[in-house]
Order: C-alpha cells, then structure tokens, then sequence
C-alpha cells in the first residue's frame, strides 16, 4: 500500500502536536534567556570563532532532543536475538546543575523483547551451521586483510561468496563491499555522472541520496511507488533533454528500494520495470531490506513480484540485515560488475570484508539454498513471512495505524505526535519491549512513528505476549488512529497478495480477522506449493538429463550430493557441542571441504582477477 494512501493524522492529534512543539520551543527559548541574565559574561564558544553548530540546531538539541534523548541510541550487551539485554542510563548533569542531552550507562541491564533489530532470519545469534565456520575463517585467514580488494584483500571466501550471491540471485555476476552504506554512495557516483538523469523515489534512503548527490548526474524525485508519475517524468526527461543544451541524456538510472524502512512497503516492482524498459531507462534495485526477507526462498522483490532479476540491471543488497553480518553487493551482468572492480571506490580504496564475516554469509547462504543438508532456511523464511502477517494482523484488529506490506518485517505504528512517541517508547521499555521510535528530521514533524522489527527468531508465545503489552501502551497513549477505509484497502491487499502466492480459492475467504485469529494457515500452502515445485523441477531434471530415475549416473550423482550433505551438519553440530563444552572446536568444517585446501585456496585467490565464466542456475 502508498503512504499517501493510508496517512491521513486525524485533526485533533495535529493540533495537538503542534501546539506541543510550540510550547516547548517557547519554554525553550525562555530558559535561553534566563540563562542569559544569570550568567552575562558567560561565552559559548572561542572568541573569532565561528559556532561550530547552527544556531537553530543548537537551540533543538538542547532544548528539544536534549529532554528525549533517552529514547534513542541505547545500547545492549547481549546478542540480538528474540530477547536482548538493553543497558540502563542515567543523564549527565553539567557544572550548573543542568541536565545535558549526554547519558551514560549505569553498569545494568533490563532483559527485553528484541522488536528493533534487523535480524530477519535470525542469523546474528550463534547458529550450530553457520557460527563454526566464521570462527574457523577468522583462524585460518584472520580477523581483516587490512588491505583493499585490488591489493592483497582478496581471499578465497571473497570469491566463493561473489560466486555464491550471483547464483543465489539468478544474475552473472556478483561484487561485495566491506560497508553496506557505502555500496549505494560509492556505487551511484561509479555508473552515472555529469549528463546523466536519476529518477529517485521519493522515500528511497540516504546511501541513495548521498551517492546521487555525489555523482553530479541530474536528479528528479517520482511520488512514492507511482509507475505513472515516473512514466510521465520519464517522457517528459526524453523529450526535453538536458537543460539548456537539450541534447539526449547519457543515460538515464531510475532507483527504488525492494522494502523501504520508514514505512515497510514493497516497491511495485514490476510495473516500474515495465515503464523502465518501456522507456530504455536503467533500474537500479535496492534490496537492503528485502533480500532474504521476501520471496518464498528469501531471493528478494523480483521473487515477490515474479520479475526476471534479468530484467533489472543493477540488484543491490547488503548482509547486515537477513544474512547477520555486515557489508553489501553490487549484482548484475558480468560487463558491470568488472566495470564497478575497476572504477567503483569502495572496492578500490576501502579495506576489504573480513574473512569471517564473508564465510558466515557465505553459512547463511548455504542454509537458505538448502546446502547445509536441511530445510531450516526455508523453516526460516516461512516463519519470518508468518510472524510478520500475524502480527500486522493483530495490530490492524487492535485498532492501529501500521504501515506496510503483507509479508514485510517492517511495521511502523503511527503516532502523529512527538509527545506520543516518546511517551510510547519509555512505556513499551518499561514494559520490557526494546522498539525504535523516528520522529524529526528522520519524517516529518507531523509524521512520527514507532517501528516493529520481526524476526524468524520470535516464537507465536513472544509475540503474544508483546502484543499484549501493547494494547496496555497503546490505551495510554490514545493511538487507535485507524479508519474504515484503511482497513478495508489493507484487506483487499490481503486477498491480492494471497491470491497472488496461494490461490484463488484461498484468497476468496481471507480476511484479517481470520489470519489474526490463526484461522488462516499460510505455511500449511507454502508448503504444500513448495513440495509441488520440488516434483515439478526433479521431472524437469530427469528429463533434461535424458536418465531415468533408476539410471546409474544419476543414482551415483545422488548418492554423491546426500553424503556430502550429510557429513556437513554433523560436523557443524560436533563442533557446536564441543564450543559450547568449551573445549574448542571438535573439528575444523574446513577440513572436509575440498575446496578450502591451500592449493585450490590459491587457485580461487587467483579466479579473482582472471574472472572465468560463472555458472548460473536460476
């Protein structure tokens, strides 16, 4: 669903907030001028010095962001995992007795449900896969390379995992980054420039912006996920051409986002490929947020939306989010991606990712594509696709305003008002809930949210009982915003996206009362379709192969694939047992693999600057 569609701050509650702001900003600016007249030679700053901070930005972060700086930044001493333990603080008081925006933690903790935390399928915690072997890359390569990609930064892992994410992806190609910001702001500049036109959504996030910005390319701004106002703007920018000279863009770069974190909607996808490709203009997909978190297998917007990813020319991503580590890629075809490894900054100046956190995205792809021997990243996915509709559905029939997607982990909640923000957040923490607020300059004023992160890792019984805390919160803060037309438009979308996956026959009865209720069992037909699409694709094979299912090649081919399959999670769970034992790894997961051998390492290092041919099954 469009935001413009589904914001609409009710009038009271916009009288309210702004009648709030302005008294703070007078009571602000009355405490300034006290202040003043207590202490008349009292100086801010170094004489001849020009103030380091706007004026108007001063006086906000002291009289403003100073008294809710509580509600931001706080920090946790635990892995984020379902529950995570959120350090308690106290504010500084400076020299004059005044308290300062400036907190401090007090050496204790509050255990807390982990609704703000990015950690999709639950990968950021210890995995029996997954945490051995970046532990056993981190001893065989080091914990950094200290050195970039071009120089002495490439390893084996960096290139089994450019290999890996291009056929995870469908695509040829495949380049990472060691910073998943940094992959937007030095991608953006590296394709276009100076004669070239981006047409950006206007929510897409501040990587983007910044990356834009640097490129000195031409920018216009199309209304969120609006395929026809893009169109219009496409057709106007070629027929009036760059200003002044009017002579044909160089190229033009349309860029959205898979799911857009403000407000946790999908990008319609494909109707903003059809105008692209319409139009010959490029598309540039950012999949932060969607990779892994969308999709029946995890594989993103184009899976979603049932897009050829060839039909998108740059796919972006990052691994800080659904895969538990960090950094980000670039995908594509082959002749971008070598032109991003010479020109791309990122790649050719920023040191490289570290060895162990490529080898545990490496692990979590393993997981997601059923290479580990098991089908826990498809439990995965299907879990994180089923916490997320559950609890959008207990929100919307609790009376909010939440924004997003069916399938999105994304929700924020509105509030409308700063004052309700922040009463929200020191209420839910109290009540043992870790959630994010985002108020001004991140939205607008009049457009404060507070945000619902979901995991893979939260069971039916957490979220029941956060849902609960919830409604006590949500009676306090008066925040039963939402409409009859709301809910009848994010009904429709119910039955759509349903019927899109699943069925008609399933849409016809969906409604989210019945999924709120546990009335409506999804994964019941995801399964059932998944294991529709496992015979379909085993008859393609035999077929293509020209072996029965008795013949001996593919009996031995067989075989082969279940014994190493086998042996891979029992190493994990061995070394797993003795870590947790505490005597160390039972047995290195490295040491079965034939390709991690010192001499096909070398071999792999050198696959990185002579690039052979990838295969790539989709």
């Amino acid at each position: 669903m469009s935001s413009g569609d589904t914001i609409a701050p009710p009038f009271f509650s916009i009288l309210s907030a702004l009648f709030i702001l302005s008294a703070a900003s007078i009571f602000g600016k009355i405490r300034d001028v006290m202040y003043f007249l207590l202490h008349p030679f009292k100086t801010k700053g170094k004489t001849g010095y020009a103030p380091i901070r706007d004026p108007t930005e001063d006086f906000y972060m002291r009289r403003m962001y100073g008294r809710i700086v509580d509600c931001w930044n706080r920090p946790i001493c635990s892995a984020p995992t379902a529950w995570v333990n959120v350090m308690k603080r106290e504010r500084v008081r400076d020299t004059t007795g005044v308290d300062t925006a400036h907190i401090v933690p007090t050496g204790g903790h509050t255990r807390c449900l982990n609704l703000s935390s990015y950690n999709y399928l639950g990968f950021a915690a210890f995995d029996p896969y997954c945490t051995p072997r970046a532990v056993a890359a981190i001893e065989d390569l080091g914990i950094s390379n200290c050195s970039p990609r071009v120089h002495a930064g490439t390893t084996s892992v960096h290139v089994e995992l450019e290999e890996l994410v291009a056929r995870f992806l469908g695509v040829e190609d495949a380049i990472t980054y060691g910073m998943g910001f940094a992959t937007n702001s030095s991608t953006i500049p590296a394709l276009v420039s100076k004669g070239c036109l981006v047409i950006s959504d206007a929510l897409n996030h501040s990587s983007i912006v910044t990356g834009v910005r640097a490129s000195g390319a031409k920018v216009k701004v199309f209304r969120h996920n609006d395929a026809d106002h893009l169109e219009k703007l496409l057709k106007l920018a070629i027929a009036e051409g760059q200003p002044r000279s009017h002579r044909p863009w160089k190229k033009i770069l349309v860029i959205v986002e898979g799911v857009y974190s403000m407000e946790g909607e999908t990008c319609r996808l494909k109707e903003i490929v059809e105008v692209a490709k319409k139009y010959r203009a490029y598309t540039y997909l950012d999949e932060a947020h969607s990779v892994g978190a969308l999709g029946p297998t995890g594989r993103g917007c184009c899976e979603h939306w049932g897009v050829d990813p060839r039909d998108v020319d740059i796919m972006m991503g990052t691994f800080t989010k659904s895969f538990g580590s960090c950094g980000g890629y670039i995908a594509g075809k082959r002749e971008v991606i070598e032109y991003l490894r010479r020109h791309s900054p990122a790649h050719l100046y920023a040191c490289s990712m570290a060895p162990g956190c490529a080898e545990q995205v490496i692990s979590a792809l393993h997981v997601m594509m059923g290479m580990d021997g098991t089908d826990r990243g498809k439990q995965k996915i299907d879990q994180l696709h089923d916490n997320a509709n559950y609890v959008r559905s207990r929100l919307l029939t609790m009376g909010l305003d939440v924004l997003g997607s069916w399938d999105s982990p994304v929700m924020p909640i509105m509030t409308y008002n700063a004052a309700k923000m922040v009463a929200f957040s020191r209420l839910t923490l109290a009540r043992k809930l870790a959630m994010v607020i985002v108020g001004f300059p991140a939205t607008p004023v009049l457009l404060t949210r507070t945000r619902i992160c979901i995991s893979a890792a939260h069971t039916r019984e957490d979220l029941d009982w956060a849902i609960e805390q919830m409604e006590e919160v949500v009676d306090l803060c008066m925040l039963r915003y939402r409409t009859k037309a709301l809910y009848q438009l994010v009904e429709s979308e119910l039955k759509d996206h349903i019927k899109r996956h699943f069925g008609p026959e399933l849409a016809k009865r969906a409604t989210i009362k019945a999924l709120a209720a546990g009335e409506l069992d999804l994964r019941r037909s995801k399964r059932l379709d998944h294991q529709l699409e496992l015979d379909q694709s085993a008859k393609a094979v035999h077929g293509s192969n020209g072996v029965g299912v008795g013949g001996n090649g593919h009996q031995q081919q067989q075989e082969q694939q279940q014994q190493s399959t086998s042996s891979k999670p029992k190493r994990a769970a061995a070394n797993s047992k003795a870590q947790l034992e505490g005597k160390g790894p039972a047995a290195s997961p490295r040491n079965g693999d034939t390709h991690r051998k010192p001499l096909a390492s070398m071999q792999a290092h050198a696959k990185a600057f002579v690039r052979p041919g990838v295969v790539v099954s989709k």
